[in-house]
């Protein structure tokens, strides 16, 4: 088993849904995340506050600097994530489909380098 990174890539406009889109939206999300339990494959999930609540930390060689903000500007920005245990790539690609159909926005996937035992306790 490797360990994938599921990353939701949410419009970068900050509009949030009315509760009329948003609700059907967070079902097939939750019937995702229950298949993926069900499965054995969750590792962890969650979403994440708005851009606006981004803070970045840089070391310039001397000293820290601390900037509101996303990292880099762009259209999109990650919204939240999925981290699966999954036998290989076709096998996690699998679930980010779920989760793009169940969100309706793109899921960009990317392996964890090295065993689930070498990045978890």
């Amino acid at each position: 088993m490797k360990h994938y990174l599921l990353a939701l890539q949410q419009p970068g406009d900050g509009r949030a849904l009315p509760p009329e889109e948003l609700e059907p939206i967070m079902k097939d999300v939750e019937a995702v995340n229950e298949e993926l339990r069900a499965a054995g494959a969750w590792v962890f999930a969650g979403g994440l506050h708005p851009v606006s609540a981004t803070t970045v930390v840089r070391h310039d060689g001397t000293d820290f600097v601390t900037t509101d903000g996303p990292y880099v500007e762009g259209k999109e920005h990650v919204g939240g994530l999925t981290v699966l245990a999954a036998d290989d790539l076709d096998e996690a690609l699998s679930w980010a489909r779920k989760f793009a159909r169940a969100t309706r926005l793109p899921i960009e996937v990317r392996p964890f380098h090295g065993d689930p035992g070498s990045h978890l306790p």
